[in-house]
């Protein structure tokens, strides 16, 4: 499960909506609240970096992941997962999003319609990158 405090999940509506029609990107940063909670305190926004149509698809440069890690050690927190956004469409978990992700994160699609937050999604994809289960939100906006 993972719970997203109120300034971060602000920050992402926010962001997602600002690079509409395009899809956003980010970091979220927070701690592990018993064995099976995670808790998102800060996100960081990251520059969509992909060279096609960003309507369609994200990508992160290594090296913004990897400040985003050291920021989050610095200030004594985790990287948990990974935020985007899908523009005009449900937040479902691409075979692009499996094939690129990271089994040791969470991930939080935000699907943006016309501008506006619809709703949200999150997956734990597995350590074989074969398939990504769905975990619970806990946010301001309520469970998903």
């Amino acid at each position: 499960m993972i719970r997203i405090d109120e300034a971060p999940w602000e920050a992402m509506l926010e962001h997602a909506s600002r690079v509409y029609p395009n899809e956003c990107c980010g970091a979220m940063l927070g701690r592990m609240d018993g064995a099976d909670e995670k808790v998102v305190t800060r996100v960081v926004p990251l520059e969509n970096v992909f060279g096609g149509p960003q309507a369609a698809r994200y990508e992160i440069r290594p090296e913004d992941l990897l400040a985003a890690e050291k920021a989050a050690r610095a200030e004594g927190l985790t990287l948990i997962g990974i935020y985007h956004s899908h523009p005009d469409c449900d937040a479902y978990f691409s075979q692009t999003d499996l094939k690129h992700s990271c089994p040791w994160y969470l991930f939080v699609v935000l699907s943006i319609r016309e501008g506006r937050f619809d709703h949200a999604r999150c997956y734990k994809p597995d350590p074989d990158q074969t398939r990504a289960d769905r975990e619970p939100i806990i946010s301001p906006k309520g469970e998903f």
